[in-house]
Parts: structure tokens; sequence; C-alpha cells
């Protein structure tokens, strides 16, 4: 599409200085995609929840459910990135682009924040060494399936146990100096789905030297819907086969969040509990091998079982137990796909230090709402 000029913020939301003894200046940056239904559950309490002086962004990826018009209607500012889906690692680029805020939170568009969220999640920023900060999903996610709540529980837990001095970096509600973030290049617009930019985004900020926290209390809640198959897929494809080309790529896996020793264990527990139940199909007596390896691998998840079961039932902690070894497996299978087989090319670093203040134009159109 044509470049534009970016124009300036509505007034009542954002500023371009740091008044003196304030906090530094945040730009809240939602990516959207056809999430007109959510922004209407999402937005409402993000706009409460916005500091003094703060600015919300919102990036319409080529929407055509009217998510633009919903995020204008509660005064967010409307990047209209393009007609075609770029994926989010684009559309947040876009966004700090503009953004006028000495710190970029990134949040998902299909999440809602507490009061305390923004809070929590940018305390960190006190200290001068923290360049980024990302905080958790919390234990009680609206939608009911199992699926849907074993999906969620299964991240917060995993963020709740972690260190807080992360090797990593999660989008979903995440905060970065605008200033490293731009000079890193962004979010690798070569992921036009969500998948991993931010891990990506990650790993570049810590061979930087820069620090990353940590904040399990900085909680959303997680409106999404998932299915067997739509996790799975994800999983699949957007998790597993990416990451391991990371690693055959150099970069090398991390040893917190689900990658802790006993976390690979657990993995290799239960690809070998399936591998034994595929040869039962060539000799049944084969399948006795499976067992001992998949109550190995139900006995390292047990803290996380018992976690399902206090925040639930025990019917759903029995049922999160099968669907934590299919996660397992989606896992070991992809990273094995994933480090096979080449992937296509990275569009790297994207992102540059042009922005409003520079005069010079983007390839954004932008609203004031």
């Amino acid at each position: 599409m044509p470049r534009r000029t970016p124009t300036s913020a509505p007034p009542t939301r954002s500023t371009t200085s740091r008044p003196l003894g304030r906090q530094p200046l945040l730009s809240v940056v939602v990516p959207v995609r056809d999430g007109a239904a959510f922004l209407s559950r999402a937005l409402p309490p993000l706009v409460a929840a916005l500091p003094d002086g703060a600015e919300l962004i919102v990036c319409d990826d080529g929407s055509r459910d009217g998510s633009g018009r919903v995020a204008a209607a509660v005064g967010a500012r409307v990047v209209l990135v393009g007609d075609l889906a770029g994926g989010p690692a684009a559309a947040r680029n876009r966004g700090a682009l503009v953004a006028r805020g000495e710190i970029l939170v990134f949040l998902d568009a299909d999440v809602t924040v507490h009061p305390d969220t923004l809070g929590l999640l940018t305390r960190p920023f006190a200290d001068p060494s923290v360049a980024a900060a990302f905080g958790s999903y919390d234990d009680t996610p609206p939608e009911s399936s199992w699926i849907s709540r074993y999906k969620n529980l299964a991240h917060h837990f995993v963020h709740q146990r972690s260190r807080e001095d992360a090797s990593t970096f999660w989008a979903g509600c995440g905060a970065v100096r605008r200033g490293v973030f731009l000079g890193l290049g962004g979010f690798d617009e070569g992921y036009r789905r969500p998948s991993i930019e931010d891990v990506e985004l990650g790993y570049r900020l810590r061979e930087a030297g820069y620090r990353i926290r940590l904040v399990r209390e900085a909680q959303v809640s997680h409106l999404k819907e998932w299915t067997l198959g739509s996790w799975l897929v994800s999983d699949l494809r957007d998790r597993a086969i990416p990451w391991a080309r990371l690693v055959r790529a150099g970069r090398g896996l991390p040893r917190d969040l689900n990658f802790t020793t006993l976390d690979r264990l657990a993995a290799l527990m239960v690809a070998s509990g399936v591998s034994a139940l595929a040869l039962s199909a060539l000799d049944w007596r084969l399948g006795a091998g499976a067992a001992l390896p998949l109550a190995a691998a139900v006995a390292i998840d047990a803290p996380f079982l018992r976690f399902a079961a206090r925040r639930s039932s025990a019917a759903f902690a029995a049922a999160a137990a099968g669907l934590h070894m299919a996660h397992r497996a989606a896992a070991v299978a992809g990273f094995l796909v994933g480090y096979m087989t080449p992937g296509p090319k990275a569009r790297r670093h994207r992102a540059t230090h042009e922005g409003p203040d520079s005069g010079a134009p983007t390839r954004s159109e932008v609203t004031g709402c």
C-alpha cells in the first residue's frame, strides 16, 4: 500500500514528553486480525487500566470484521497495517514505529488485563539493566471446555514455577524498552502467523546482553477457545517445528519454562511409550513396554496434575494427564520434523528507528481515533 506519514495520536491518551517524577510513558500495542469479538471484551478493561499519559495503539492487520471500528470506539489509535495479513510480528512492529512511549507493552487481542497488570508488568523497568519483562495467563480462564482450560492452566503453571531471570520473551503480555526493541530491529516478520516471533526476539535480547524479567503476578485472562485440533496444530506447526529450526540454527534450548531437565525427561518417556505403542501393531507384546515410561511421565507431571485437580476436579486432572502426554508427543514429533527439514528463510529486522517524531514515513496508514 502507499507510504503514509503517521498522523498524531489523540491528545486524550498520549503525550510526547515524560513529566518529572512520573513512571516511564507507556505505549500499549495490540495486534489484531478479525478479532472484533475479542476486542469488545478486552479493550474496555484495558482502557480503564491505562495509567496517565499512556497511549493505546491497535494494529489492524487487514481485518474484515470491523476490528478497527471496535478499537476506535474506545478511543484507541488505530494503525491500518494493510489489506493482506502480514502476521502479528509485522503488526506489532508497525505499532512500535509510531509509538511515543518509552516502554512498549504488547498485549494479544484475546486477553483481558487485571486492574494491576500494567503496573506490575512495568515495575521491573525501574532497574535500568532490565530491557524486557513478561507476565502470565491467570488460572481462571473464562472458556470452560477442557481443552481450553488445560491449555491455559498449563501455561499458567509453567510461568508460575519458572525463574524470574528469564531466558526468553512472551508477547501475549510483555513489555520492552522501545529504544532496545527498535535497536534490535523488532520482531522477525518472517513469522507470518502467531508463532515464536517473541521467543526469537528473546534470544536476540539475551545475545545482546539484556536482562528479561518474568513477572509472575502480572496476569491476563485468555479469552480464546481451543479445540483439540487447533491446539495440536498450533503446538506442531507454530511452536515445535519453528523452535527446532531456531535450535538447528545454533540458538539452543533454554533450561527454563517447559524445557527444564524434568520436562525433557518426561518428553523422552512419552516418546518411548508412544513408540512402544506404535510397535505393538507389529507385535502386540511390544505394547507392554509402553506402561513404564508413560507412568514415569505421569509421575514427573504430578505437580501440574495436582494443580489441575485443585483448580477444577479429579476428572479434569485425569484428562489433563492424557492431554499433557499428547502435548509432549506433539512437541517431540514437531521438534524432529523441524530439526530435520529446512524452513523458509526469515525476513528479519523490519522495525527501525524511524518513528512519528523523525518525520520519516512508514508503511502504515494511521488514524487518530
